[in-house]
């Protein structure tokens, strides 16, 4: 079976291409796509079939060999920093659960750098 790598895909559309290795286009639809994939990235490497379509080559039976490693994975902070970042959020939490206990919210300032702190954070440790 052929090899390639998605050169564009929309998601919304349901279609995108593929450029084999051999160099040739070839059309892919989302009705091709394997089963619980929903979409594909550009770079992804595919292995398909080929049919000849309406329009020229037409992807079938597609099989994802391997997906391209996350960008948001490859610029993740050292652990090491991290593991300080996380340190010095919960001292902040600490006095602002301090403050809390004794009645007292935070001003809106302070309260909105806390929340986008902990927003920044929880994307790192999901990414």
């Amino acid at each position: 079976m052929p090899t390639g790598k998605v050169k564009f895909y929309d998601e919304d559309k349901g279609f995108g291409f593929i450029s084999s290795d051999d160099g040739q286009e070839v059309f892919l639809h989302a009705s091709a796509l394997p089963a619980g994939v929903t979409a594909v990235k550009p770079g992804m490497r595919l292995e398909f079939g080929i049919a000849d379509g309406k329009r020229g080559a037409q992807a079938l039976s597609v099989r994802v060999l391997d997906a391209p490693p996350s960008m948001v994975k490859l610029k993740r902070k050292p652990a090491d920093d991290m593991a300080i970042i996380i340190e010095d959020l919960v001292k902040v939490l600490d006095g602002l659960g301090g403050n809390l206990r004794k009645g007292r919210y935070p001003d809106n300032a302070h309260s909105h750098k806390v929340a986008e702190l902990m927003r920044r954070v929880a994307d790192e440790l999901d990414a």
